[in-house]
């Protein structure tokens, strides 16, 4: 049987290679892998291929002949980027995810899979449903650039499934850890860098930004690569946006604690409270990717971190407490 071949764009990024490292192990699927700024890593049978998605001299060849392409490559930073810099967020990914979607029209491309996210949605106590919001809702005030461009690709993917043989899904993420997360505290988001203070304290403090009471809905990466894996055998419409998450929120001073007790260390939890963070709470509903694809979320909370604090010292060759 022909193998299908697989394009992972943003191979080298944190979701990116969590994919390539699953999907590659595959024997049904023939593996490609985009990078730009940072090197290829060793990985059994996959094809590197080296572009700026920016330019669409170089995405056009670049999907000819590709069966599915996974879009995961994306300028994304942390609290402190989307509070001072917004704006870089937002002309590199809409222009790379134009001129993908283009290419993939262009060459009929079988299937193209979008990494949205979740940052359009405001602060509730109830998960929000995929329905529920629109554009006549507001937006949180510090994720306006960056939420107004995720939707228009929503919107662009939802336009091109009309019009050719493309199967779009877009998947509306929440916050992602695991292994291969940005752990510097520049560009990590709160997880990754929680884990890194955590790690390498030589305070015996863990600083907090914020007080701590606004929570996060997080899934661990092997639920969000499963959750590719099934829409790409499951998908049976032209057209999905789906949500992924862990279904409920964790806040972020719970978070801290829980990370702390793993990493084994005696470590006191101090507040910022003039560190930036983005005061918002709420989490996602799962049950329209359950009906879809049959894809719930499996890994509990405690044991991803455990997972990613044991590979955070595996990669560092540091031992244990």
């Amino acid at each position: 049987m022909k193998r299908r071949r697989v394009l992972v764009c943003g191979a080298t990024g944190f979701i990116g290679r969590n994919l390539v490292e699953t999907l590659s192990r595959r024997d049904d699927l023939e593996v490609h892998a985009v990078r730009f700024t940072r090197p290829a890593y060793a990985a059994e049978g996959v094809t590197w291929h080296h572009a700026d998605l920016r330019e669409a001299a170089q995405v056009t060849p670049l999907l000819r002949g590709m069966d599915i392409v996974i879009q995961a490559a994306a300028t994304t930073s942390g609290a402190r980027d989307i509070v001072a810099t917004p704006y870089i967020h937002v002309t590199d990914n809409a222009v790379m995810n134009s001129l993908l979607l283009r290419a993939c029209f262009d060459h009929k491309v079988r299937h193209f899979l979008f990494f949205s996210c979740s940052v359009m949605y405001q602060p509730r106590e109830t998960p929000w449903r995929e329905e529920e919001w629109d554009a006549s809702r507001e937006m949180h005030v510090n994720y306006f650039g960056i939420g107004w461009t995720k939707l228009y690709i929503e919107k662009m993917c939802e336009f091109f499934s009309r019009l050719g043989v493309t199967k779009h899904t877009v998947i509306r993420h929440t916050n992602v850890f695991g292994p291969h997360d940005k752990f510097d505290l520049e560009r990590s988001h709160v997880f990754g860098a929680t884990v890194t203070k955590a790690m390498t304290s030589t305070t015996g403090t863990v600083m907090v930004w914020g007080s701590g009471e606004e929570a996060r809905d997080l899934i661990y990466v092997d639920d969000l690569v499963r959750f590719v894996a099934l829409a790409i055998e499951r998908q049976t419409t032209p057209y999905e946006m789906l949500h992924a998450s862990a279904g409920r929120a964790i806040r972020i001073k719970d978070l801290v604690a829980r990370i702390v007790a793993a990493s084994g260390r005696d470590l006191c939890i101090e507040h910022d409270l003039a560190g930036p963070t983005i005061r918002t709470s709420f989490a996602l509903d799962n049950r329209r990717a359950d009906e879809v694809l049959g894809w719930q979320p499996q890994m509990p909370f405690d044991e991803g971190v455990r997972r990613t604090i044991d590979w955070w010292r595996a990669s560092r060759g540091v031992g244990g407490p």
